[in-house]
């Protein structure tokens, strides 16, 4: 399956067990989710990366991501699994 078959190149949206899913949650996650882990990474740019991840968790439970595949590292793992 190619990600065409499910989202064509003329759709941004679709809606999955009730969740509107945007084009883009998945790579948006792994971005925010990059700037969370990285202790580099200031305190500011840190929390709006968290909100981020922390909206886009439905969409991704709703994909089913979190059924397959598990968070490595223990911090972010805690906080997508506390919300």
């Amino acid at each position: 399956m190619r990600a065409a078959d499910i989202l064509p190149d003329d759709t941004n949206v679709v809606m999955l067990n009730g969740v509107s899913v945007r084009k883009g949650t998945v790579g948006a996650f792994l971005a925010n989710a990059r700037v969370w882990v990285d202790p580099l990474t200031p305190a500011s740019q840190r929390t709006e990366a968290e909100h981020d991840i922390v909206d886009g968790l439905p969409a991704l439970r709703a994909l089913g991501l979190f059924d397959l595949l598990e968070v490595r590292d223990p911090d972010l793992r805690a906080l997508v699994d506390s919300h």
